[in-house]
């Protein structure tokens, strides 16, 4: 019992740093967000047919897209590091666990160590279970 509340606070700071890292790398895509602009300002004229519109556009909207689906992950991350801290949503910790491993080295690791400890069974006891709401008849 004792190495299981362990083993959670330390994924719970793991998973702080992993969404920093995570947080880090979903800033590459304001090259993007940058570029996109500085076409849609036509600041890149400097050929004699600049691309059109459209190009500008669809390169911000890309950037920004990666920048929101990065970010949204960072977050989720340090929500799940949360519940884990506070032994709260277990679904949703495994799922993140899941996710995480699509995120390479870090995250793949973080999420093998996550699933391995949350399917654990005196694990699984220390979360609240929830009773769904009884059906009306």
């Amino acid at each position: 019992m004792n190495q299981d509340l362990e083993h959670l606070r330390l994924l719970s700071i793991f998973h702080y740093v992993v969404a920093a890292i995570a947080f880090l790398f979903c800033l590459f895509p304001m090259i993007y967000v940058v570029l996109g602009g500085l076409m849609l300002s036509h600041r890149l004229d400097g050929s004699a047919q600049p691309p059109p519109q459209f190009v500008g556009w669809l390169i911000l909207v890309f950037g920004l897209g990666l920048l929101l689906c990065g970010l949204a992950f960072a977050v989720c991350l340090v929500l799940a590091g949360r519940c884990l801290e506070a032994h709260r949503h277990h679904t949703f910790c495994l799922v993140m666990a899941a996710l995480a491993c699509t995120f390479m080295p870090f995250g793949t690791v973080l999420g093998v160590f996550t699933i391995i400890v949350l399917i654990r069974p005196s694990v699984r006891d220390l979360f609240p279970h929830t009773v769904p709401p009884a059906k009306a008849s």
